[in-house]
């Protein structure tokens, strides 16, 4: 497209840090982290470039609600670290291992950033508003359903919001032609294709009858 696309829709794309309290965690072996886990505690652990690498434990039901209340599976939280020298700590919910038959958190992993501290993320992609080309027939199609973004913990987006309404038929929104929010950068090769109107099957289909006919006379004369 020629021109650029807004990537928001509103002044509340930007990811809020949501507040977790966790104690620094004694037990590391087996027997010890089965026995924090029935009493309701999930064993986690924080790390980060500046930050020495810390075993933590956290409410289960904590959480639970933390998730429950973020907009998005990318997680920012301010952590109190209860016992610890450095008492509150921002970081990143980097990783999440759940037990593969009932679902339970099993284990945390904290990504610590510092307020200043540029940080790198894959954020997803949301189409906003009607797109034109669905009005004519075609169907939206979603290429990229995540973009890497760069920028400091307090400009994290949530997710990108395209605006797709003057998306026409046969039309595609490229990397390069979204205007992200301020204080982010979109990274990644600018000629990929993030969302896309197909034309409608039965358009496909006629436009394919030609070169199929002609196909078949010259099978014809061989």
């Amino acid at each position: 497209m020629s021109r650029m696309v807004r990537a928001l829709a509103d002044t509340t794309w930007k990811m809020k840090a949501l507040a977790l309290s966790a104690s620094l965690r004694t037990v590391t072996r087996r027997k010890g982290v089965r026995t924090l886990r029935k009493s309701g505690k999930i064993p986690a652990n924080i790390y980060g470039k500046t930050a020495e690498p810390r075993n933590l434990e956290v409410d289960v039901k904590a959480f639970a609600d933390l998730v429950h209340k973020a907009h998005s599976e990318i997680i920012l939280v301010d952590l109190a670290v209860e016992g610890d020298a450095k008492p509150s700590r921002l970081a990143l919910v980097q990783d999440v291992q759940h037990h593969p038959l009932d679902g339970r958190v099993l284990h945390v992993d904290f990504h610590e950033v510092q307020p200043e501290e540029r940080v790198t993320i894959r954020v997803p992609v949301e189409a906003q508003g009607e797109c034109k080309g669905v009005k004519e027939g075609g169907t939206l199609e979603h290429v990229l359903l995540k973009i890497r973004v760069r920028a400091l913990p307090k400009d994290l987006p949530d997710q990108l919001l395209v605006d797709v309404t003057q998306l026409d038929v046969g039309k595609s929104i490229h990397l390069g032609d979204i205007t992200p929010p301020p204080g982010v950068e979109l990274l990644g090769n600018k000629d990929v294709t993030v969302l896309a109107c197909a034309a409608p099957a039965a358009a496909e289909a006629e436009a394919a009858a030609p070169g199929d006919a002609a196909a078949g006379e010259a099978k014809q004369l061989r």
